[in-house]
Formats: C-alpha cells, sequence, structure tokens
C-alpha cells in the first residue's frame, strides 16, 4: 500500500447465489486507488477467497457513463488472475447496491466487459459478456497427464465432449464426466495437477457432466490460485458455453443451466445465454453480501 493511504474498505460478497451461504464468494475493493499490487494480492492472500475484485478509475475511451466505468483486477490467494467470473457479478451486485442497477463496463486485463444489473422482486441480477471467446485441441500427452493427476481412468469420459481447452477472458481445460458420480468423486493431485496448469496458462479445469440437453452440474479444481477448488465460476461458464456451441452440442441459440457447489456445501447456478451470430458468451447470477 502507498504511503499514507487509507487501508481499504474490503467488502465481502458471494455470486451466484442470493444466500450468503450459497454461490462462490469475492471479496471486493471498490477503491483500490492507494494499493499496489503486493498489497492487493495480500488483501486476497487473507480473505482466502478464490479471488477478489479491486476496481480503480477506467482507462481513458473506455466509455460508459459517469462512475459506471472502471478498471477491475483480480487476485486469488496466490497471484493474479486475467478474468474471474463470480468476482465481477459480485462487483457488481456491490456497486449496484450504491449507484442503482444498470450497465456498467470493466476494464479487465482480458479485454472490455460489460456487465448488465437489473432488479425484480428485490433479487439483483448481474450479467457479464465475456470477451470474444477461441476453443484450442489439447495434446494427447497433456490430456494423459491431467487424467493421471485427477485419478480418472480415460473411459469414464464422455465421448460426446471432446476435451479442449475454452477461453473466454481465462484459459480452462474442459473434461466431460460419463456419470455423475464420476464428477462427485474428486481427490487430485494438488501439485500435480498445478504444475500441469502452470505449464498450460490454465485458470481451472472445468469438470462437467451433463443432465439434460440445456442441463450440466460442474466443478473446477484451482490449484493454480492456491484452493483446491472454485465453488462457482463464471469465468469458466462462459468458456463452457463456447466450447459447447463450438462443437455443436447446443443450438447456437441457447440458454444453459449450470448447477456447481453442490459437492462443496455451496449450491450455486449460472445461466450461460448464447446468441446466434455473437460469439460472445453470457453470464448471468445473483449475488448478496456476506455479514
Amino acid at each position: 500500500m502507498t504511503t499514507n493511504a487509507p487501508h481499504p474498505e474490503v467488502l465481502r460478497y458471494t455470486a451466484f447465489s442470493d444466500r450468503p451461504e450459497g454461490g462462490n464468494p469475492a471479496g471486493v475493493v471498490l477503491d483500490a486507488s492507494g494499493l499496489d499490487d503486493d498489497a492487493m494480492l495480500a488483501i486476497a492472500a487473507d480473505l482466502g477467497y478464490s479471488e477478489s475484485a479491486f476496481l480503480t478509475a477506467p482507462p481513458e475511451g473506455l466509455g460508459g457513463d459517469g462512475q459506471r466505468a472502471y478498471t477491475i483486477r483480480y487476485f486469488s490467494p496466490k497471484a493474479e488472475v486475467p478474468f474471474c467470473g463470480h468476482a465481477t457479478i459480485a462487483t457488481a451486485i456491490a456497486l449496484a447496491e450504491r449507484i442503482g442497477p444498470g450497465e456498467l463496463v470493466f476494464a479487465t486485463p482480458a479485454g472490455t466487459v460489460p456487465v448488465a444489473v437489473s432488479e425484480e422482486g428485490g433479487t439483483v441480477t448481474a450479467t457479464l459478456t465475456s470477451v470474444e471467446p477461441h476453443i484450442e485441441e489439447v495434446a494427447e500427452a497433456d490430456l494423459a497427464e491431467a487424467l493421471a493427476a485427477l485419478g480418472w481412468p480415460a473411459a469414464d469420459l464422455d465421448p460426446a465432449f471432446p476435451p479442449r481447452i475454452a477461453f473466454a477472458g481465462a484459459r480452462h481445460l474442459v473434461l466431460a464426466a460419463a456419470t455423475r458420480a464420476r464428477l462427485a468423486d474428486l481427490a487430485y493431485d494438488f501439485a500435480r495437477l498445478e504444475a500441469l496448469m502452470h505449464r498450460l496458462d490454465l485458470t481451472t479445469v472445468q469438470l462437467v457432466w451433463r443432465e439434460s440437453a440445456t442441463v450440466f452440474h460442474v466443478r473446477d479444481p484451482f490449484p493454480v490460485g492456491g484452493v483446491v477448488e472454485d465453488p462457482v465460476t463464471g469465468a469458466a461458464a462462459a468458456a463452457f458455453g463456447a466450447y459447447a456451441r463450438e462443437l455443436g452440442l447446443v443450438a447456437e441459440d441457447a440458454v444453459l443451466t449450470l448447477h456447481q457447489g453442490e459437492d462443496l456445501g455451496r449450491p450455486g447456478e449460472l445461466t450461460v445465454t448464447l446468441h446466434a451470430g455473437d460469439p460472445r458468451v453470457r453470464v448471468s447470477g445473483t449475488g448478496t453480501r456476506i455479514g
């Protein structure tokens, strides 16, 4: 923290649930102008959440209306990450409580991310629009190493969902389980998976099981962030939406429901919306203040 700068107010919000004990908690600092990188990392580490968000003034030319445009950065307990969906949703809801619902614009390290916040019947919902996504093949040796670190036999994968690396602001390895039981049984080699993820520049591994045509259950190991598992992962949800559309697993126009956090006792729900003709992915969820 810079000399003589006051200690900032650190808010705590959960995203993708309207209950404090559900969803994914994030720290939110609405004025991080007095913080340097080390101070932001120290706050994130002290909180211990998978990520925390820090706001400063927007870059020139970002757009937005007055106090509705910001620069946002995200820190896990171990490192800065380029994009975090749940901390974006949490921050948007925290701002909406102070300046009202409406349109927000965030300059993230991954690119510009607009967020629309609405309120209906006392429930506040935020919808982020991702940067343009892309999908990559996974080398056979890297896939084999990921499965070995997870302790998953290759036969436990769903053959309808080819493994890929998907990006919509951050990189995620997408692996689909053939059964809900396989998804529920997660006990992986932390150091081994962390090493692979650093080598491939992955933020999480997106583990998914398909319940129905548009309903999925997901989990996200996050050893590179210093936590075993991210409870509910907005960035990975955006990447998964792009992955599913590109591979023809869902329609070009689709609304998907992702359930996450149930196996951790922090259930959350993400809505992923795809529009034909627009490569970007929209991820929506509720949120609430903790404490």
